[in-house]
């Protein structure tokens, strides 16, 4: 356990969606490791050093194995694995055990009042799953969009969601009574990775009102509670 207040190893999904969510405009650093896997044993160090050299940055310790959801939500494939965000913008993806790489990708942007994300270059692109074109697929992922009045992009069906924040996705919206359609977004990859780079949004589910994206779960969160939802959701 850390002594620094601004480095927490995360215990559940909830507490890790709530600090985020606190400041949207502070660069965060979530950390994703195991006890098995060695290099992460370098990197439990340099975050924690981060973290003292730099007391403005948030710095979440995530165990990849006990929060699998958190884990699934991001798309992390291995550890340790290390993700720069400010607010829901995704800065840097640091793959493997590069500390180097990390030390300046902070430094870097703790550095710079206004931050350019760079979410596009955060991980290389998917392979083609197909031969449909850059053109047809934006096609299909808008008309999905436009299924129904409310479109929840998500891991999983309704009844047997594949990730926490998709289970909570659906139970917000069936607390409001939405009526909604849905697309698993791990049927297809090619939509899983173009609603990404569409959206700019690197991670789901995503809610979509009358065929434009209004935000993820903690966005959508916070329009229920300042009573935004209703204006919004209202179809």
């Amino acid at each position: 356990m850390s002594t620094l207040e601004n480095l927490v190893d995360i215990p559940n999904t909830p507490q890790f969606q709530e600090l985020l969510s606190k400041d949207l405009k502070r660069i965060s650093l979530i950390y994703f490791w195991t006890s098995w896997a060695e290099p992460c044993v370098q990197m439990n160090q340099v975050v924690e050093g981060l973290a003292k050299a730099y007391p403005k940055l948030l710095a979440l310790r995530v165990e990849a194995e006990e929060q699998a959801d958190i884990t699934d939500s991001f798309d992390i494939n291995s550890v340790p694995t290390c993700l720069v965000i400010q607010g829901h913008a995704l800065l840097a993806r640091i793959e493997g055990g590069d500390a180097t790489q990390l030390k300046e990708t902070i430094t870097k942007h703790l550095g710079n009042k206004s931050v350019a994300p760079q979410s596009t270059t955060s991980q290389p692109p998917a392979p083609p799953l197909s031969s449909e074109t850059e053109e047809q697929l934006e096609a299909r992922m808008r008309n999905i969009m436009n299924q129904s009045a409310v479109v929840l992009f998500m891991k999983g069906e309704p009844d047997t969601p594949r990730c926490g924040f998709s289970r909570t996705a659906v139970a917000l919206l069936r607390e409001k009574t939405v009526a909604f359609t849905h697309f698993d977004i791990l049927s297809d990859e090619s939509v899983r990775q173009g609603l990404k780079k569409l959206n700019d949004w690197p991670t789901f589910p995503q809610f979509i009102v009358k065929g434009e994206f209004v935000g993820g779960l903690d966005v959508v969160k916070e329009m229920k509670e300042s009573g935004e939802f209703e204006e919004v959701f209202s179809t």
